[in-house]
């Protein structure tokens, strides 16, 4: 039995992150885990930048109402929900995926959550657990499944890494010489055909 694993941004939406910082005006949260691989860093930093600047939880979620899926994702993400299923593993947050979640159709997403204070700052961010993706894989092999992994960054590794099959999708330059036996593919069609394969 198999199931694919799915990263989210990057792979079917945009980049929250660089999507907010464009319309913030502040260049320095455009850093995601393409740049910075250990991501609690990164978002103990990020929480700092926005509390410092006076941004609150709701700013995000007002330029997230305005993203739309990646051109083509939600018909890939039909058509291989034909085929398996699926489950978004994303180290995003509640607060921030489920608008997204509902112009994909509404895909099984894990995620993580945000702490936030009376006033509407983000206080902190809470995992879900250490190494989510990987362990979720880990968790899903020992019930029976055969993962099949895909995703765009450095925290996608380790579940592409431990997967029967695993793919990069979009990846940066720096991953794909760092990876070179791993698949990279550009185009849906593609992707699509990777996993079909693996099937």
């Amino acid at each position: 039995m198999n199931i694919v694993c799915l990263d989210m941004e990057g792979v079917l939406v945009p980049e929250i992150w660089i999507a907010f910082a464009e319309e913030s005006g502040i260049p320095e949260l455009r850093r995601t885990t393409r740049d910075e691989p250990d991501y609690d860093k990164l978002m103990r930093w990020r929480i700092d930048l926005l509390r410092q600047r006076g941004l609150k939880l709701s700013a995000i979620q007002e330029t997230i109402s305005r993203i739309d899926p990646l051109p083509g994702a939600k018909a890939f993400l039909d058509e291989l929900r034909k085929d398996t299923q699926v489950v978004i593993l994303s180290d995003t947050f509640d607060q921030f995926a489920m608008p997204l979640m509902a112009k994909l159709g509404y895909p099984t997403l894990l995620c993580n959550t945000l702490a936030v204070d009376e006033e509407g700052y983000i206080t902190r961010h809470i995992m879900r657990c250490e190494h989510s993706k990987l362990t979720t894989v880990k968790a899903l092999q020992s019930i029976g499944y055969d993962t099949i992994a895909s995703g765009d960054s450095y925290n996608d590794l380790e579940m592409i890494l431990h997967s029967k099959a695993g793919f990069l999708f979009r990846g940066p330059d720096k991953i794909k010489e760092d990876y070179p036996d791993l698949p990279a593919f550009e185009e849906y069609d593609q992707l699509l055909a990777g996993i079909r394969s693996a099937l």
